[in-house]
């Protein structure tokens, strides 16, 4: 099993090259508030550039439909990532890319709540964290057994990613914070540490 990577919060084209070369599979654009913003032209400019086996990612969280698929056009992303309270209805009204829903995971969340909130959506996969950019981990064993497709984020780098994969067996993996020397600006020496350990569990799993 190769877990996939995503790399999110890409602000620049230096960047993104430099990650898609290291061997992530995805790239992640922040269209939501955050410090790692980018604007859509901006975004747009980038995923042109990139390799074409890359997956490029939008993040958005709340924002008015209308909005979310005039991005979808303009920039070419290849899938989005939903962190609000959309519900599934609004998933529904998304056109032509696959849909990543992000489910909120704090120290309260209960598996089985975990898995109704799930079934009420069609979508592609399931991100689990526990705060949009917030670099803090969840405690992991809350979502052991769930069955799906499943992203983990929150507070992941190199020196933890091995323990939840080895708990989780995800399908994929987001980072942001975990490999950066500033919030918008990764750190080469970290992606290419954090891809390693990745890959060398994926052949463990």
């Amino acid at each position: 099993m190769s877990i996939k990577i995503k790399v999110c919060g890409i602000t620049n084209l230096e960047d993104g090259l430099i990650v898609s070369k290291l061997g992530a599979d995805a790239l992640g654009f922040i269209f939501a508030p955050s410090p790692r913003n980018i604007e859509p032209e901006t975004a747009k400019n980038i995923i042109e550039k990139l390799p074409p086996f890359i997956t490029a990612v939008g993040v958005f969280k709340n924002e008015p439909l209308d909005v979310v698929n005039r991005i979808i056009r303009l920039t070419g992303i290849d899938a989005i990532q939903l962190h609000g309270a959309e519900p599934p209805e609004y998933c529904r009204l998304i056109k032509g890319v696959r849909i990543i829903k992000r489910i909120k995971i704090d120290d309260d969340s209960n598996p089985n709540d975990i898995i109704k909130e799930m079934a009420g959506y069609s979508v592609s996969a399931y991100l689990f964290d526990p705060g949009e950019g917030s670099g803090n981990i969840f405690d992991w064993k809350i979502i052991k057994g769930i069955k799906g497709t499943i992203i983990v984020g929150g507070g992941l780098n190199q020196k933890n990613v091995k323990t939840m994969i080895e708990i989780l067996k995800p399908y994929g993996v987001d980072v942001c914070s975990g490999v950066e020397m500033s919030p918008g600006k990764k750190d080469p020496e970290k992606i290419q540490e954090f891809i390693k350990e990745v890959r060398r569990c994926s052949l463990q799993v």
